[in-house]
């Protein structure tokens, strides 16, 4: 039978490489090298357990992770982490500094206030509808560390570089540009990221954290939500998500041979260059939503010139062949996410897609 795959614009979870896909698929199974499925294998097991060995090695290989942090592979999504990262760094009355830059900083905000932290807002774009990366801080002196999302699927943002913490540890939410590009984790003490843009599947949320800082809040901390539980137990304090992490693993490889993460950002960059200038031509026609000095490379952002418009673009799109164009239910208006394995074909194919429907509609 064969099948048509659409052109997968989809925020989240995201387009998968093809080879990935294949692979999974007959491992989903059969494993041919252990006579079962990935998914029937005890995560205790001498075979997993150098899966498991064989995937951090490949993450700190490919993205340059330091020996001086651990990497754990929880559940729960960045949304867990929220409370996790305040949890873990700040004892009861201690305060962080966030960059607000949209609605996963805003929510890390307020799940930082609801365990009982203190959070400050070191700087944001909510007065401008989150339309831009806010430029200077407001630190405050009595902050434990500096808190920012890289990336923003919603409102399309992202950072060119780091905030300046001001020597503070910086913590990232890197979830949707993490593996899109290279990271520098020198400047960094704790990192998170939800797989399921650019790394694999939803199901694993990666963790890296510096191992000083692990343990620095006392036992109060309820043990699954404690860091150094599962850096103790090698993320095997309960059952991990074996077969996300799995199909991880086979992303890192896909990866690698495309030639590492500097082939990545160059696909990346032309991939959202194309579309970006097509919004730019477009004489006003598609109206990006974004300051062009703080645009995301893996979220393009747009607006049409009524919502009667941006429906009649979206339905035609989708019988097109283009699936997850629609904005955030929150937002509306139409996005693009561009993520590692979606091909240059298919960015091409909407452009040229764009342009017949403003020569038909315009």
């Amino acid at each position: 039978m064969s099948i048509q795959r659409v052109h997968n614009f989809n925020p989240g979870p995201g387009a998968l490489p093809l080879s990935v896909l294949e692979e999974a698929a007959r491992d989903l199974v059969c494993h041919p090298d252990s006579g079962m499925s990935i998914m029937e294998m005890s995560h205790r097991s001498d075979e997993w357990i150098a899966r498991q060995d064989a995937l951090t090695a490949s993450l700190r290989r490919v993205l340059g992770v330091p020996e001086d942090m651990d990497i754990l592979y929880l559940q729960g999504g960045a949304s867990l982490q929220f409370a996790m990262v305040p949890l873990n760094l700040l004892a009861k009355g201690e305060a962080a500094d966030f960059v607000v830059t949209g609605t996963w900083a805003v929510n890390a905000v307020k799940e930082a206030r609801k365990v009982g932290r203190v959070a400050f807002e070191a700087a944001s774009s909510a007065a401008t509808g989150f339309d831009r990366i806010p430029e200077g801080l407001s630190l405050n002196a009595e902050s434990r560390y500096l808190h920012y999302t890289s990336n923003n699927t919603i409102f399309g943002t992202a950072f060119s570089a780091p905030p300046d913490g001001g020597g503070k540890p910086l913590v990232c939410d890197a979830s949707s540009d993490i593996l899109s590009k290279p990271f520098d984790f020198g400047g960094h003490d704790l990192v998170y990221a939800g797989a399921q843009k650019n790394m694999g599947p939803a199901g694993v949320t990666i963790v890296f954290v510096r191992r000083g800082l692990l343990g620095r809040v006392g036992a109060d901390v309820p043990t699954m939500l404690a860091y150094k539980t599962h850096a103790e137990k090698d993320s095997a304090y309960n059952t991990p998500p074996v077969w996300s992490m799995y199909i991880v693993g086979l992303v890192l490889g896909w990866v690698e041979a495309q030639g590492g993460l500097e082939a990545i950002e160059a696909l990346n960059k032309a991939k959202a260059a194309l579309i970006y200038d097509a919004i730019d031509a477009s004489g006003g026609f598609f109206v990006g939503t974004v300051q062009r000095g703080s645009r995301s490379r893996m979220n393009v952002t747009f607006r049409l010139g009524s919502e009667e418009l941006e429906e009649l673009f979206l339905s035609e799109a989708g019988e097109a062949g283009f699936a997850g164009l629609r904005g955030h239910r929150s937002v509306g208006g139409c996005r693009a996410s561009l993520y590692n394995a979606l091909p240059m074909e298919s960015a091409r194919a909407l452009v040229d897609f764009m342009g017949d429907f403003r020569r038909r509609r315009g």
